[in-house]
């Protein structure tokens, strides 16, 4: 919870870059932020979203970390090459995204190296917010390793044919079947990408499919409620999610 622990408490963290093995073997850079007490420390993979690689997702892991996570967000956007994050997204939506294929694979490599953590405690969860959240509902049907998934208004989880692409075979809610983990959905009622009815269809497919899940979802707010360097931000939506978020990953990955 937000602003709960003992101010008696030792508190530390290292957030570094490193290198990851991605998809194909493909050498890719990675912001990782892990707490300096000994643990053992839940794992977490955040996925980035359309923005790309930027300073707003480096917060998001150091806040991650802070309430005992080990974070590793993988550049996925190493390959279109380096600059300013919104350059290099706009770069990237420019060729049409990244490949499904190759974010999974980037996913993959960040999930084993959570495995492999001396400090680690054995569990690892994903997350992503946007495309990010469409990815991590992705990898939790597709990756195996997973113990717990947030989609944070992700948009294109539930896609119709006619939306399908080179790049995006498969509708992620398609694969719901295989989804390995309970998942936390965070919406805004007033979201256009997804807007009520996807949210809604894929709440079906998770009923039919008899998975666990938890879905939140707020008036008043739209797309991208924890954004506070944008006019979307919905303080008491966004508090109350991060709160409901944070004790979710607790249950499922402490």
């Amino acid at each position: 919870m937000w602003n709960q622990w003992n101010t008696g408490d030792y508190a530390g963290m290292i957030a570094e870059t490193i290198s990851l093995r991605g998809w194909h073997g493909d050498a890719i850079r990675a912001y990782h932020a892990r707490p300096l007490t000994p643990g053992p420390h839940p794992g977490l993979v955040l996925i980035p979203h359309i923005p790309g690689w930027d300073e707003w997702q480096r917060e998001c892991a150091r806040r991650f970390a802070e309430h005992g996570y080990e974070v590793v967000c993988p550049d996925i956007y190493a390959r279109v090459g380096t600059g300013r994050p919104a350059d290099i997204a706009a770069q990237s939506m420019a060729e049409g995204g990244r490949p499904d294929e190759q974010v999974m694979g980037d996913t993959a490599a960040a999930l084993d190296f959570l495995h492999l953590s001396p400090t680690g405690n054995g569990k690892v969860g994903v997350i992503g917010m946007c495309s990010g959240g469409r990815h991590a509902y992705l990898a939790a049907c597709s990756v195996d390793g997973f113990d717990a998934c947030v989609d944070c208004w992700g948009g294109g989880v539930v896609q119709a044919p006619e939306q399908l692409s080179e790049k995006q075979p498969v509708s992620p809610a398609d694969l719901t079947e295989n989804l390995s983990c309970p998942v936390l959905g965070i919406f805004g009622n007033d979201d256009r990408r997804p807007d009520v009815a996807e949210v809604d269809a894929l709440e079906a497919r998770l009923k039919a499919a008899g998975k666990e899940y938890e879905f939140l979802r707020y008036d008043g707010a739209g797309h991208g409620i924890w954004y506070y360097d944008r006019p979307v931000y919905r303080q008491e939506q966004a508090m109350d999610s991060w709160n409901k978020c944070i004790q979710w990953l607790d249950a499922h990955l402490k």
